[in-house]
């Protein structure tokens, strides 16, 4: 029953301050204005993901009351996710070097290992693979990868809202039907943090996310996603299945683009997804087809490596070959059309 009132507190929460930024971006100017490398076409207020950091923040202390995280647990996620959220916010109000921003991403993935005590052993192919020194190497990466990738995609309205949606609330199911309860708290929350940001997010959007809220997002899933594995090897498999859609999306283009030798940290709008939408004439039609992807496809496959009916890595590659294939027919990493 608890839980039940936490995420109404946590989706009204979210769906007032978002409507409150909103305002105070259109009264402070706070504007993103296309431009040529743009997905969208009207000047349209920025930064409403603070709200998703704030009332998700605000209940991580109950969390660990009613033992749906620890301590640690929390103390990882809830500090990581607030410096990078920090980090994106002052960037979104100004710039900051793309330098500066990755030195900051790695003192927040290092932040996370801290407290989760390193990276847990991974399982491949049934034999759980405990990476001793190169653990935190490994995963201070993987951390900084979910949290950029996430920075990547959300480049179309409703795109990143709607996936950290599916993601936490597949998790919910997974955990569920794998036994593990207990661990539904967090995800369940960020979601509906998440769905409160996505009312005024759903195309065509009110505001944008801005990169306070899709930093959080990447760390916080980025997090959760070691916390579960510490529980079950199997569960960072889930995870990673369940992201396939950003992570074969991000992974393609940003290899495309090294291979023509373009520097990846520089704007463009050449994203399977972004051509996806100008192909379409339509952000809302290719987000609710990734919704679609995650729900039909990538969910199934999760819940088999959840209850060890298929191997993770065997899943992983099925669950990624039809989206690479999109991919690859929506020129993921294509020069960005003049």
């Amino acid at each position: 029953m608890i839980f039940c009132w936490l995420l109404i507190f946590v989706l009204c929460i979210s769906l007032v301050l978002t409507w409150a930024l909103r305002h105070y971006a259109l009264n402070a100017s706070i504007m993103d204005v296309p431009n040529e490398r743009s997905s969208h076409t009207v000047p349209t207020p920025r930064g409403g993901g603070v709200a998703i950091v704030i009332s998700f923040i605000a209940v991580l202390p109950i969390l660990v009351r009613f033992d749906s995280l620890t301590l640690s647990e929390a103390a990882a996620v809830g500090g990581a996710g607030l410096l990078v959220a920090i980090l994106g916010f002052a960037d979104d109000h100004g710039h900051i070097a793309a330098r500066w921003r990755l030195l900051g991403h790695f003192i927040a993935a290092a932040w996370v290992l801290f407290w989760l005590n390193g990276l847990a052993p991974i399982l491949f192919f049934s034999q759980v693979l405990d990476m001793g020194w190169a653990g935190p190497a490994l995963g201070a990466m993987y951390l900084v990868w979910v949290l950029n990738l996430y920075n990547f995609m959300d480049g179309i309205d409703g795109l990143a809202s709607i996936e950290a949606v599916c993601a936490c609330l597949g998790m919910c199911v997974i955990y569920y039907v794998a036994g593990t309860p207990e661990l539904v708290g967090a995800p369940l929350l960020l979601a509906a943090a998440a769905m409160g940001f996505l009312f005024w997010n759903f195309p065509p959007a009110k505001i944008f996310m801005g990169d306070a809220g899709s930093g959080f997002l990447g760390i916080a899933i980025g997090g959760l996603s070691l916390v579960s594995a510490w529980h079950s090897p199997h569960f960072l498999w889930c995870w990673l299945i369940l992201l396939g859609v950003f992570v074969v999306d991000a992974t393609f283009t940003l290899l495309r683009r090294i291979t023509r030798g373009e520097k990846i940290y520089q704007a463009h709008c050449s994203h399977a997804y972004q051509n996806a939408s100008r192909y379409f004439k339509s952000h809302r039609f290719v987000t609710l087809a990734v919704f679609a992807i995650n729900i039909l496809w990538l969910l199934p496959i999760a819940v088999l490596v959840a209850l060890n009916a298929l191997e993770g890595v065997v899943g992983i590659l099925l669950a990624y070959f039809p989206i690479a294939v999109l991919a690859w027919r929506f020129e993921a990493g294509a020069a960005s059309p003049q």
